[in-house]
């Protein structure tokens, strides 16, 4: 399966030194948060947050933070104070709960994002774009979130054994498949997504162009991408009214999870399925706990 995921991902980017800068920084109460910015190809930066708490003196456990759709970054470090129904800013809860926190812009989010017209969808049209050039969004995406987690894992106050990585919607995508290609990620927290795309394909408008991959249906699953987490720890949340990735295949993936787990060895406690009556949001209520013990 690890095989078959690679060849839908396509070959990676040429490498490049991560020639990071510091361009602002800015005193957040309990963290500092800086404005950071890292080459991942060629022709190609990336513009990150990264917040370090003032009580961190040593090196520590650390934590990715992973965008969904909309305005980035700017949106979960707290910086954009606008009403919405996607739960808590988490990379600022997570900064303020003592982790070093970075919390980049994906591709077309965000700082990254470019003017589109109002016919036009960013993730669909970059998807008709890449595929012509032969390239898989999805793909350059986490080759983005890999070069974060050398960010992460090459600063003094981060202990590079004890990463995780979270997001929500498209963040949790994000963060299901980096921890499957990369086990530097010790910790995942995926946050309304795991569920199937059997059943999430399904309903009219569901799919976008930034998270899919070619030939993907009926060749591998939501099933599949968490297995290669094994035995590594795994928190999933999923909204009972979250009418995007619902509930009841989320139930029948994890529970089949938990025996791909067994499977390897791992106590059960390692997955851990947190069902809260809501909709298609962070809940955050089982991630202290998780992190605390797991990372």
């Amino acid at each position: 399966m690890r095989g078959r995921l690679d060849a839908m991902l396509g070959p990676a980017p040429e490498p490049v030194p991560l020639d990071l800068e510091v361009t602002e920084s800015v005193d957040c109460g309990t963290y500092r948060r800086e404005r950071v910015v890292f080459d991942t190809e060629a022709t190609m930066s990336v513009p990150a947050y990264l917040l370090v708490p003032h009580a961190r003196v040593e090196p520590g456990p650390a934590v990715l933070a992973i965008h969904g759709h909309g305005p980035g970054k700017a949106r979960i470090c707290g910086v954009m104070q606008e009403e919405h129904d996607e739960g808590p800013a988490y990379a600022h809860v997570l900064a303020s709960a003592g982790y070093v926190v970075l919390a980049p812009d994906l591709r077309g989010f965000g700082e990254r994002s470019d003017w589109m017209p109002d016919d036009k969808y960013h993730c669909d049209w970059d998807l008709v774009c890449a595929t012509m050039a032969g390239v898989v969004p999805h793909a350059r995406n986490l080759w983005d979130l890999q070069r974060s987690l050398d960010v992460l894992a090459t600063h003094p106050l981060v202990d590079p054994g004890r990463i995780g990585a979270g997001g929500l919607s498209y963040g949790a995508t994000c963060a299901l498949f980096l921890a499957a290609i990369d086990d530097r990620v010790q910790v995942a927290i995926v946050s309304c997504y795991l569920s199937s795309w059997k059943s999430a394909h399904r309903l009219p408008w569901n799919m976008c162009g930034s998270q899919i991959l070619p030939g993907q249906i009926g060749a591998i699953e939501h099933l599949d991408i968490a297995s290669l987490l094994a035995p590594r720890a795994l928190l999933v949340e999923s909204g009972t009214e979250d009418i995007l990735f619902p509930v009841d295949a989320a139930r029948a993936t994890v529970e089949s999870l938990r025996h791909v787990y067994a499977h390897a060895g791992a106590p059960p406690e390692r997955v851990v399925h947190d069902v809260f009556d809501g909709g298609h949001q962070w809940h955050g209520t089982e991630t202290s706990n998780f992190l605390e013990r797991w990372l």
